[in-house]
């Protein structure tokens, strides 16, 4: 789909418009046809679960601002993996949530509320996929962002392995990201929205070590790193921290330590104040750069973006029908 054609399907979800109540995900990822609008209430199965979701997240988000960015990064971390089907959230030994490459996620305990309130309420009926794709898009709109439609009726996965998890390193160059999320079946222009993420939340200094002391193995710093940027950051994160020490955690978007919905992550990249390479790497595509620019210059054109590439997100290698299984707890599989 061109841009200009998704510009007015990005109206369309900003104002919740459907077709009879329950619009198909039109333009989505071919796997969510069978996702639609208000499924619940379709289905007569639990016609509030939206309501009751967000009424969590809100109790949550008023004390806790980092939930945004966690619930964001906890949906990524499962669709991006296997699709979305809750794998994320399974415990287990070897499970994806077992991984080194998962440490830093969050909002665990947040789903598994969200899960027990709708439990009571509404009883084998809601699943753990859903309720994640729900709790994300309501912790954006808290913080500002859009409230697009959620496009519902995911199933939960029965597997979950460590060994699938192939997130982009921080370090990245645009094309190999790219290459990454095109190998998901996402497009340019997701890559470009989704990395936006990244104006919120924190990341540990370890990340951006080598940016800050040894870029590309040559000793000194990136090159490209606006000279105060840098100076701020090594300020924050030590080239070596002492035995027993944490390895410090530094905002992603220095700009933004309470964690709204902006456009200013774009603007720190045209200014090469980015934090992660992978978000400098924006700058350097042809494609990436107009996106860039497009969205640091209009917070209204990154919010309908936003909306729509989420939605895409959320549509990857959904289970539906009577794949898969409704968890009746989001930690384990039904016996």
């Amino acid at each position: 789909m061109m841009r200009e054609q998704w510009f007015s399907f990005f109206a369309l979800v900003i104002l919740g418009v459907t077709v009879g109540g329950t619009q198909a995900a039109t333009g989505l990822p071919p796997e969510s046809a069978r996702l639609i609008r208000h499924f619940y209430k379709v289905h007569n199965t639990c016609a509030n679960v939206e309501p009751f979701v967000r009424h969590q997240v809100g109790l949550v988000w008023a004390n806790d601002k980092s939930v945004a960015p966690k619930l964001i990064k906890l949906l990524y971390a499962d669709c991006m993996v296997n699709g979305c089907d809750a794998s994320i959230l399974l415990d287990g030994p070897n499970t994806e949530k077992s991984s080194p490459k998962a440490r830093g996620l969050g909002a665990f305990v947040l789903i598994d509320k969200i899960k027990q309130v709708l439990e009571a309420r509404c009883p084998g009926a809601v699943s753990c996929a859903d309720i994640l794709n729900l709790a994300a898009r309501d912790a954006v709109y808290f913080s500002g962002g859009p409230s697009y439609p959620v496009f519902l009726g995911r199933r939960d996965g029965l597997e979950s392995n460590a060994a699938w998890i192939d997130f982009p390193s921080p370090s990245m160059s645009w094309e190999s990201t790219l290459a990454y999320f095109e190998s998901k079946g996402l497009k340019v222009q997701d890559m470009a929205t989704l990395l936006g993420a990244h104006m919120m939340g924190r990341v540990r200094c370890s990340n951006i070590l080598d940016r800050l002391y040894d870029f590309n193995k040559t000793g000194k710093p990136d090159p490209t790193m606006e000279e105060s940027t840098l100076t701020y950051l090594r300020n924050q994160c030590p080239p070596k921290v002492r035995l027993g020490q944490p390895n410090p955690l530094i905002n992603l978007n220095p700009s933004n330590p309470t964690h709204k919905f902006t456009n200013s992550y774009y603007s720190q990249v045209l200014t090469n104040k980015a934090v992660l390479g992978v978000d400098q790497q924006l700058r350097y595509g042809g494609d990436t750069y107009d996106l860039t620019d497009e969205f640091a210059s209009s917070i209204e054109d990154f919010k309908g973006e936003f909306a729509f590439s989420m939605s895409r997100m959320g549509g990857l290698k959904v289970l539906t029908g009577t794949d898969g299984q409704i968890r009746l707890d989001c930690k384990k599989v039904n016996k």
